[in-house]
């Protein structure tokens, strides 16, 4: 936790007006056509008060309002990365000139400017976080074609969600696996007899389902995780769960709703990594669909930075530090 992080402090910082020149970003080009960029960064590596106020700096009024809401420093600390992590990530030159807003479910997205003569770009983005781990994920142009119709822009979907391996839970795992999973999802999980593998495999599903939700942007509530089903599947058809020893490299995640299931599709293409060692990243976009009959072609491409905003930034992708478990092939 970075000590004397206090509201008043931060308060008095921009009542005053005592910033200083935010530094340049490094100059990052966005994700190309079928390309996701993911972006990261750890809390407990953010330290130094003039530096969380620069980012504060770059924040709308609704957004330091927002932040300066939490109670506890820790919280008020992970609100202030989520949101400079956003800004920094999609917006590599002017981060404090784009604005936000919320769609019917909650979700945040980038609020552009409507207009009949200018077509914003296709830019989706996704926020997730633990204590011990903040990413954005984004895409922009793919894999669908933007659609423009009466001014009313549809853009590509993501979803992310990050989870530490060593989570607990209050309850017994197979308790919430009732409460919250699919009855197929539930008999995988209780056929494992190991009971570590058991919650890693409780975990991984319940990532994957999270970053599912997000991507359809419509909340647990909007999309119950009971109401569809996880599997892992390989590239014929045959299904099965990730809980069983397969090839990862030879099969793909599949999402399946279940019979009278509204708004939910299957249309979607899944990634599940391992960063570092300790958290599990589910990474969740809409495939690619323009060729007809052919929706698993060209899956998308990743890569992973950890930063530390306005500090550094190191590409990560093909190091050991993010591992895939099974997905986009």
């Amino acid at each position: 936790m970075l000590c004397g992080f206090s509201r008043m402090r931060i308060q008095c910082c921009i009542d005053g007006k005592l910033f200083s020149s935010l530094p340049p970003l490094s100059p990052i080009s966005l994700p190309s056509p079928k390309e996701i960029h993911l972006w990261y960064v750890i809390p407990s590596e953010v330290k130094g008060e003039s530096l969380m106020n620069k980012y504060m700096e770059i924040l709308s009024p609704c957004e330091i309002e927002k932040v300066l809401s939490f109670r506890r420093d820790e919280l008020r600390k992970s609100a202030l990365l989520a949101r400079a992590l956003i800004r920094t990530t999609i917006a590599r030159l002017t981060p404090k000139s784009i604005m936000f807003r919320n769609n019917v479910h909650g979700k945040p997205e980038v609020d552009w400017p409507c207009s009949y003569n200018w077509e914003p770009p296709a830019l989706h983005f996704n926020i997730t976080h633990t204590s011990s781990l903040i990413a954005c994920g984004v895409t922009i142009n793919s894999p669908v074609n933007i659609l423009v119709l009466k001014s009313v822009c549809v853009y590509i979907q993501i979803g992310v969600d990050v989870e530490e391996k060593e989570r607990t839970t209050k309850h017994n795992i197979l308790t919430l696996a009732r409460r919250y999973f699919s009855k197929h999802e539930l008999e995988v999980l209780t056929a494992i007899g190991d009971p570590y593998i058991q919650q890693q495999e409780f975990i991984k599903l319940w990532t994957l389902k999270e970053a599912y939700v997000k991507a359809l942007g419509k909340g647990f509530s909007g999309a119950p995780f009971k109401t569809f089903t996880i599997r892992l599947g390989s590239s014929i058809g045959e299904h099965f769960h990730p809980s069983q020893n397969s090839s990862a490299e030879a099969s793909e995640i599949v999402v399946d709703p279940l019979d009278n299931t509204e708004n939910l599709t299957s249309n979607w293409q899944f990634m599940l990594l391992e960063f570092a060692s300790s958290h599990y990243v589910a990474i969740c976009t809409e495939k690619d669909v323009k060729t007809k009959g052919d929706c698993n072609n060209n899956p998308m491409k990743l890569k992973v930075w950890k930063t530390i905003p306005f500090v550094e930034d190191s590409c990560v992708s093909g190091t050991d530090t993010v591992l895939k478990v099974c997905g986009l092939r």
